[in-house]
């Protein structure tokens, strides 16, 4: 059985134990009763343990969820339904404007003092709770960009800080980069199990500096590209902090085949040398929340140009083959990045866990349906039917390979980057795939250049393919949303994802065995009776649809006259830039307090 860690057995007896009179003591219902509390080590823990929210297994939907290129969607997201709307305004967009978690950290940094500790102690706990407040507060500005900052608890009497203004985004950010600088000195490396520690702390200051620093540098409206450099600066330091002393590295046994894809099914990461942290779970006493959704056809799906942005098995571009955008999906996987076969259902994989999958076990053959790209996700899909399996899988929340792929992209954005920075990062990661290693000066792919033409290092060429590896290592983890607002690169969310190509009615093997799997009709055909359907030389009865263009009452949606691509969505809308990379404050706050302003002709 897995290691179960004190944090999580600590935190599901707080939230469980509904009967435990001491607790209920210490923790009244509307209120802490502070002059009771705070007094030893243990309260402090238990305190803190309530700030703890981790990624988990549903940041593999969030690339589609979050509206990005990298995965179709189906359902009402924020994004896309700001991009179709007509006047979207702050009476409509109503989210975000949250801070009860902000008052609890503030609550415990006024009040941890009383405990009866030693100050090394003491510190590391004020030192987790600033990481907490700062990982708040990033969030905050990632959203509204200028939010009032508060280092305390504001009572209701407070009248001149409950209705202050907006601070400045700078000056927010300053107190974030405070907190983590703080929190990097005084939290502990050595920590239990799934506590925050140093390496914590370090990997999203890390994150957090990168996504300031490029996101002053691409945003010209913020007018702060002066100060970019000194939050990529910030970045390679953390991330170098972690490379040299935090003892992690990439995992791989040698087996490019299997290796990328057991960070993401894995039953115990806590071993594993590649995780910074893990969000841990144990069947039974915490499960992971995993199931079918992200294989299935629910509500999202892979799209056609993640899948193009893999390198061929060579290293040479998807795009410099003679026809790549009609290539038959057997001809997609053939030659590629390893960790295309590890990421999407690959022609010939098999099967096992069939939960929300109506073709049934075996031998995969997509199931195409309307609003779908007839791509399927495996990577973070658990191909096991066992329950106790599903819900003990862990999920990697911070990976060494991000640190790798933000000291490289910030050394570039610099002009800074090295082969020997290279190959401390980016070919770490290609080694464990099998793949060829990026040199410096590399060949321009005009996709790509094309996809960011505001790329402005003197480093443009490396800048573009440590985009790539980035997009590919981190792909479905939730992480490219993020990454498109801080590049400036918003109008790539109005392309609609593509899916499969086909040139044609007709039949088609989709499992690369050279047999035929399913038929395509006309949109004035009817699909047969079952006594009617073709058996191929298997004995398998072919799966039949009709296609047609979107509205029609086809079995799923396809570009042109009865060939092309499959269409998941008919329309994306319009990216409104700079507008749409901020959203306002919800209108019933700032007719509360009129101090609160909107940025960026938000109303």
């Amino acid at each position: 059985m897995k290691k179960i860690i004190s944090i999580f057995s600590i935190t599901l007896i707080i939230l469980f134990s509904a009967c435990n009179d001491d607790y209920m003591d210490r923790f009244p219902e509307t209120s802490i009763g502070t002059e009771n509390f705070f007094k030893s080590e243990e309260d402090l823990k238990m305190f803190i343990y309530n700030f703890y929210n981790f990624a988990g297994v549903n940041n593999y939907g969030d690339d589609g969820y979050l509206t990005t290129d990298n995965a179709a969607n189906t359902g009402s997201t924020e994004l896309k339904n700001i991009m179709l709307s007509s006047n979207p305004s702050s009476a409509t967009i109503t989210g975000g404007w949250t801070w009860s978690t902000l008052r609890n950290i503030n609550l415990f940094l006024e009040n941890a003092d009383k405990a009866d500790i030693s100050e090394d102690v003491l510190n590391h706990y004020k030192g987790v709770a600033r990481f907490f407040r700062a990982r708040f507060y990033m969030d905050k500005v990632k959203r509204f960009s200028d939010v009032p900052w508060y280092d305390q608890v504001i009572g209701t009497s407070n009248e001149e800080l409950l209705f202050k203004g907006s601070d400045s985004r700078d000056m927010v950010i300053q107190k974030i980069f405070e907190d983590y600088e703080f929190a990097g000195q005084n939290v502990k490396a050595e920590q239990p199990l799934g506590a925050v520690n140093k390496w914590v702390v370090l990997a999203y200051k890390a994150r957090h500096a990168l996504y300031e620093g490029t996101y002053r540098k691409y945003h010209t409206e913020l007018e702060m590209q002066s100060t970019a450099n000194t939050y990529l600066q910030i970045a390679i330091d953390a991330a170098k902090g972690i490379m040299d002393n935090g003892g992690f590295s990439i995992y791989s046994t040698g087996n490019i085949q299997s290796d990328y894809a057991s960070l993401f099914n894995s039953q115990n990461l806590s071993s594993n040398p590649e995780i910074i942290f893990a969000n841990i779970s144990e069947d039974e006493t915490k499960n992971s929340g995993w199931w079918e959704w992200m294989f299935g056809n629910y509500e999202v799906s892979p799209s056609k140009d993640l899948l193009q942005a893999y390198l061929m098995s060579n290293g040479s571009y998807y795009s410099s083959q003679a026809s790549p955008e009609t290539n038959s999906f057997i001809e997609e996987f053939e030659n590629r990045d390893p960790r295309l076969n590890q990421t999407y259902a690959f022609p010939g994989w098999e099967l096992i866990n069939t939960g929300t999958y109506a073709q049934g076990g075996g031998i995969y053959k997509q199931q195409l349906q309307k609003n779908f790209t007839g791509y399927h996700q495996i990577k973070g899909f658990v191909n096991n039917t066992d329950q106790t399996v599903q819900n003990g899988v862990d999920f990697p929340s911070i990976r060494f390979a991000e640190m790798l792929l933000i000291y490289a992209e910030a050394k570039a954005e610099m002009g800074e980057l090295t082969q020997g920075d290279l190959d401390n990062t980016i070919n770490k990661l290609r080694d464990r795939a099998g793949m060829p290693h990026l040199s410096m000066n590399p060949a321009v792919d005009p996709i790509q250049e094309a996809r960011f033409p505001n790329v402005n290092s003197s480093q443009k060429k490396e800048v573009l393919e440590i985009r790539r590896e980035r997009r590919i290592e981190m792909a479905l983890e939730g992480y490219r949303y993020d990454d498109l607002m801080r590049w400036e690169a918003g109008k790539i969310l109005e392309t609609e994802p593509k899916g499969l190509y086909f040139p044609g009615l007709g039949k088609y093997d989709m499992t690369g065995d050279g047999i035929e799997d399913i038929v395509l009709l006309d949109l004035s055909e009817s699909i047969p009776g079952a006594g009617d359907k073709e058996v191929n030389s298997l004995g398998e009865t072919l799966i039949y649809y009709r296609i047609g263009p979107q509205d029609s009452d086809a079995s799923f949606y396809i570009s042109g006259d009865n060939q092309g691509y499959i269409e998941s969505v008919k329309d994306r809308g319009t990216f409104v830039d700079p507008k749409y990379y901020y959203r306002p404050i919800p209108e019933t706050h700032t007719t509360v307090n009129p101090n609160l302003t909107q940025v960026f002709g938000w109303n």
